[in-house]
């Protein structure tokens, strides 16, 4: 399965991000509380999906496994540090074509934050 996280498309089909014990305690974690995690994280470093793939990547896992369908999530912190309440959380579903289309322009080097917002997001459009 792809996700998309901001401008970084992920495949959680590869072996799970988690150690098996820790698969067995996010399975208590609800969809708010995954949220709130993942609005801290960026909070913290907005380019999260860059500087550290391998978190970002376990986030997008408990994002979709957490949320039936959910397949694109884009995390934005107006700066590093700032309150966790000023990060805007957006979700959605997207077709698998779109997916596999984002995957192959990032595989080329060709997928940004604005190809990725102007094609899932369309926050560029305004």
């Amino acid at each position: 399965m792809l996700f998309l996280l901001n401008d970084v498309v992920f495949d959680l089909d590869e072996a799970c991000p988690a150690p098996s014990h820790d698969v067995r305690r996010f399975e208590c974690l609800s969809f708010d509380y995954v949220l709130e995690m993942g609005c801290e994280l960026f909070a913290e470093d907005p380019l999260l999906h860059h500087n550290d793939p391998a978190r970002a990547r376990r986030l997008a896992w408990l994002i979709a496994h957490k949320a039936e369908g959910v397949s694109a999530a884009l995390f934005a912190a107006p700066q590093a540090g700032c309150a966790p309440e000023l990060v805007e959380p957006r979700f959605c579903a997207l077709p698998e074509i779109v997916l596999r289309h984002l995957h192959q322009r990032a595989r080329r080097g060709a997928l940004d934050a604005a190809t990725a917002d102007k094609t899932v997001w369309s926050r560029l459009a305004a």
